[in-house]
């Protein structure tokens, strides 16, 4: 079966609700990540800084690489991804790893955006509205 990981920020208070709909509509989404709540990269900063650890250090600790090797790990299993937005940078080099490997890269941006961006042409396809991501990812899904 197909599953697609949803990318998005942990302070989105959409990206579970997303989740649900698709599996509703009968599209498997992953979005596990999310259960670590809108502070763990703070909580994740303030713990590391709190022992004078930097940022470069950081990024190597068992923390950081637990948590990196997971995310990569459903990133490579999974079929696609949904980018959720709006998201920080780190959804966005998720979505661009995604794109890298091969693999369909969708952008939900729900309603007309203030900044336009056409960097957003290297995704799949840009969707609006939640029927327009369904039949996309549908679209993607036949077999030719």
């Amino acid at each position: 079966m197909n599953e697609y990981y949803l990318i998005g920020s942990l302070r989105h208070p959409d990206v579970a609700n997303l989740g649900n709909k698709l599996r509703q509509a009968g599209i498997e989404a992953f979005d596990s990540w999310y259960a670590a709540g809108p502070h763990a990269d703070d909580c994740w900063r303030d713990y590391e800084k709190s022992k004078g650890i930097t940022y470069q250090e950081a990024l190597q600790g068992y923390a950081a690489q637990h948590v990196f090797q997971f995310d990569k790990h459903h990133l490579d299993r999974c079929t696609g991804a949904i980018l959720v937005c709006p998201a920080g940078k780190s959804a966005h080099l998720e979505l661009g790893y995604v794109l890298g490997k091969g693999k369909p890269g969708y952008v939900y941006l729900p309603g007309e955006p203030e900044r336009w961006d056409v960097m957003l042409n290297f995704a799949t396809r840009v969707c609006t509205t939640f029927d327009q991501l369904v039949a996309a990812i549908r679209e993607e899904e036949l077999p030719f």
